[in-house]
């Protein structure tokens, strides 16, 4: 009977910064695209889950209640002409990350992200980021 392959997953390392570049699609300070999925998670005894999908699909979920996640995916797509911000509808994604000490991000409208993991399999990377409350919400 054959052996089954062994898969390792290493830590990858984090990007400094992450800009939209166009909807649903961000760069990477190395030029590397990253695809998100935006994961709404409801309160205790909301009972649903909803994921909004890669490229074609709206990234911003329409709840406040619940809280955010977004699993980014590199993954190579191609570029064409980068979107001025202001020109995207609006969203609950940030349009642009910049890496901060302690495994986070801060947003560009503030807002900072936990990475809760960010892992390299079979040549695949994926981050899964966690929005934090505001801490005068606190």
């Amino acid at each position: 009977m054959g052996e089954l392959p062994f898969f390792r997953a290493h830590a990858a390392l984090h990007p400094d910064h992450l800009w939209i570049w166009e909807t649903s699609v961000y760069v990477d300070e190395n030029q590397r695209t990253w695809l998100p999925v935006t994961i709404e998670v409801q309160p205790p005894g909301a009972g649903r889950v909803r994921g909004v999908g890669i490229r074609g699909g709206t990234t911003c979920p329409d709840s406040t209640e619940s809280s955010l996640q977004v699993l980014m995916r590199q993954e190579d797509v191609p570029l064409g002409e980068a979107t001025c911000p202001s020109l995207l509808a609006p969203c609950l994604l940030p349009s642009m990350w910049q890496l901060y000490p302690g495994r986070r991000y801060r947003g560009s409208d503030s807002s900072f992200w936990r990475i809760v993991y960010h892992i390299e399999l079979s040549g695949m990377e994926d981050m899964l980021l966690e929005q934090l409350p505001d801490l005068e919400d606190e």
